[in-house]
């Protein structure tokens, strides 16, 4: 264990049982209070970094599984060092302030099982004969940054016989291990290294850096100065008047500061990350600044979903959404990572996890934050929180802050984001189990409708950043919030309502139907004039009940969300509610034509206008940045946000041409449907089963279409102006 203070370094030397001949295995399992970084002789252990990460530590602990038998072959004794970090454990937590929410102490647990040649087997595990003692970790937190002291660095910490004097023995803590449980996700790894794209002196003399992308992680060089001098590092995502534009980041620091040892220095601060695409370096000697790196961190994702077309921008628009995933798949789904915020909100991931599904195989690692949704859940009588794990719990009331209850779209993500796992990979364990979880949520808000059925009752979202709403109120949107939850709750409960009759589980099915039903013709009967009209006459409204099944008339509703379209000048005005589907609700309806016209909209609100602006993330707000080049005045002003990147979730769909007819795309609909001016475009996704390819062109009217797909996955070839075809594996063309 460790006080507050620097990170401390916990060591233990271990001399291997002799007599019984090489050493054929080594596992090293281990888990933490706080992040760790562990090396046998100074060697790391694994290739993770800020593991175990953040899960709801009162529930699960998760620990991983390294192999080190590499490491001890041929040793006679080894030295195991891990050094501790404050991580989310100890850290900053949250927007309204704090620290240290799951305790105050640093530790770390950890057992070591080598096997020899002859079968004999040695344990070590972490208890009191272990010694801790400070690194040259002066301080860290994942808002604030890394102190990191190259004169405190040692080289006994890491050899045999080498134990520092000033070492002295831990305590052993009180912990149920009852909490720990194995990753299901993968850990945090480096995945990418970017070099700067410029070097300049702003108005101010600063010198500034800018790696051309925005991206997560942390800035890495080394540097050989005089011993005691400082390099100062502060990160931001944009410029503002030629400076760093710091504002956004609230009161997180973002500053990393490394101090010179005399010698030749290497530093890479790995308990802390930033979100930045620009970076301010003060005191760095200029030879130095040829060593200058970003290091892009993110859990461990294999990229399953591609996509291009003949349009630049909407490349770049879809190249935002990737970065914005990998930035913010950062062990778990969050809003953004670089303010003092960085939460696992679970509005943002309900509508964003379709495009991220596709993009990337991201069964596991949604599967293991599911599992702390449901977690949380069960310890909340069925609430599923803002965020998730729930640290708001944590924090002191504040009067203009809701009590948290169900609220629309956000806790409906204990269903729709399992689903989308359904309908992506196909893989029935994950409805299995977050069974609970899902039905557990649509009877709570049964419990909270009105006596007219309707969910109108207390604090909702709604349509959340609608682009008309007031700046400082983001949730006084045009759709009525009553219209937008219960819209959810029927969607929630239908979903449910078919999971329990895939499951078997026949009685719930009937039970959820029902409510499902009801909760359609209540909206129906409070929310639809005989005319059509639904409250509220906006966008979000006519969307959600295109999209959700709500409506029977689906082509006057159709008719009024294209005249709502034209009537915006073909701009966005919808928010994190409406936004996802109000393309899907266009095309259903025959207004593809409309549907392209506000995706191709370069005018602000709109998705390209961040792209005018030079963005290479998704943007919070339509207008983070003004065309001015100033930052968006508000106090939640984020550059790096996916949820409205959930856009692609439509362009893979109808412009790449590739949906599930059946979950993990065992059956596929190839339906391209070019318009907006595109010439050609492409698709392609690794599924369960093999590579699904699709790519189009128009030249003089006629469109060509080429699919290829694997073994064991079937096709329904979709194309205007013909009938629908079965395809069967292989290459396949077809014109028209």
């Amino acid at each position: 264990m460790s006080e507050l203070g620097s990170a401390p370094l916990f060591r233990t030397e271990i001399t291997l049982d002799a007599g019984h001949g090489a050493v054929t295995a080594a596992t090293l399992r281990i888990s933490s209070l706080g992040v760790h970084e562990a090396r046998l002789d100074g060697q790391p252990v694994g290739d993770d970094v800020l593991s175990p990460g953040w899960s709801s530590y009162e529930h699960r602990l998760r620990h991983l599984t390294h192999d080190v038998t590499g490491l001890l072959t041929g040793r006679a004794a080894t030295v195991l060092t891990v050094l501790v970090g404050n991580g989310w454990h100890r850290g900053r937590l949250g927007f309204m302030g704090g620290r240290a929410f799951y305790g105050d102490r640093l530790g770390v647990i950890a057992d070591l099982e080598i096997t020899f040649a002859d079968g004999h087997r040695q344990t070590v595990v972490t208890d009191e004969t272990w010694t801790a003692g400070g690194s040259d970790v002066l301080g860290d937190d994942l808002y604030d940054g890394q102190t990191i002291d190259a004169r405190r660095r040692s080289a006994k910490w890491y050899a045999v016989g080498g134990e520092p004097e000033w070492f002295l023995p831990v305590k052993v803590l009180d912990f149920d291990a009852g909490v720990l449980t194995p990753y299901i996700s993968t850990p945090v790894t480096r995945q990418d290294v970017l070099t700067p794209v410029k070097v300049w002196q702003s108005p101010e003399g600063r010198t500034l850096v800018d790696f051309g992308q925005n991206l997560v992680g942390w800035i890495r060089f080394a540097a050989t100065g005089p011993a005691g001098s400082e390099v100062r590092i502060r990160h931001a995502e944009v410029l503002e008047h030629g400076e760093l534009g710091a504002r956004p980041l609230r009161d997180a620091q973002a500053t990393d500061r490394f101090i010179l040892s005399g010698g030749e220095d290497f530093f890479e601060p790995t308990m802390t990350f930033h979100g930045f695409r620009y970076a301010e370096i003060t005191g760095l000697p200029e030879p130095a600044f040829a060593t200058v790196e970003a290091v892009v961190v993110h859990s461990d994702l294999r990229r399953t979903g591609t996509f291009a077309c003949s349009d630049d921008l909407l490349n770049q628009l879809h190249s935002n959404v990737v970065w914005s995933t990998k930035g913010n798949f950062l062990d778990l789904p969050t809003d953004c990572p670089q303010r003092n915020e960085r939460l696992g909100w679970t509005g943002d991931i309900a509508v964003f996890a379709p495009s991220a599904a596709f993009l990337f195989d991201t069964g596991p690692f949604l599967a293991d934050w599911l599992a702390d949704l449901a977690a949380e859940q069960r310890a909340a009588d069925g609430l599923v929180p803002f965020v998730v794990p729930d640290v708001l719990k944590y924090l002191p009331h504040v009067p203009e802050f809701p009590d948290p209850d169900s609220t629309a779209f956000w806790s409906d993500a204990a269903v729709w984001v399992p689903w989308t796992l359904w309908r992506a990979y196909g893989d029935r364990a994950i409805l299995e189990n977050q069974y609970d979880s899902m039905t557990a949520h649509v009877r709570r808000v049964r419990t909270l409708l009105s006596p007219a059925g309707v969910w109108d009752t207390s604090f909702q979202f709604g349509d959340w950043l609608d682009p008309d709403a007031p700046p400082d109120d983001p949730a006084k949107a045009k759709a009525d919030p009553g219209v937008v939850a219960t819209a959810a709750y029927h969607r929630s409960a239908t979903i449910t309502a078919e999971v329990a009759a895939l499951l078997g589980r026949e009685r719930d099915a009937a039970e959820f139907g029902d409510l499902a039903a009801r909760a359609r013709a209540a909206f129906n009967e409070q929310y639809v004039s005989a005319d059509g009209t639904i409250v509220s006459d906006c966008t979000t409204v006519y969307t959600l009940a295109l999209v959700f099944g709500l409506v029977d008339d689906e082509a006057a509703a159709g008719r009024r969300l294209a005249e709502l379209v034209a009537d915006s000048g073909y701009r966005i005005s919808t928010g994190f509610a409406g936004t996802p589907y109000i393309l899907d609700a266009l095309t259903r309806t025959g207004h593809l034509d409309v549907a392209y016209r506000l995706l191709l909209q370069r005018e602000c609100p709109s998705w390209l206008y961040p792209v005018t602006m030079g963005a290479t993330t998704i943007w919070e707000r339509w207008d983070s940045m003004l065309p001015d080049g100033s930052i968006n005045p508000g106090e939640m002003t984020s550059f790096n946000h996916y949820a409205l990147g959930a856009v692609a979730d439509w362009m893979h769909r109808v412009i790449g041409g590739i949906a599930p007819l059946e979950p993990g795309y065992s059956r596929v609909l190839i339906a391209p449907r070019p318009g907006g001016g595109l010439t050609w475009g492409r698709a392609g996704l690794d599924t369960r089963h093999g590579r699904i390819d699709v790519s189009w062109q128009l030249d003089d009217g006629e469109l060509t279409v080429d699919v290829t797909l694997p073994a064991g996955v079937t096709g329904v070839l979709s194309l205007p102006g013909r009938d629908d075809a079965e395809l069967g594996a292989g290459v396949h063309r077809a014109t028209v």
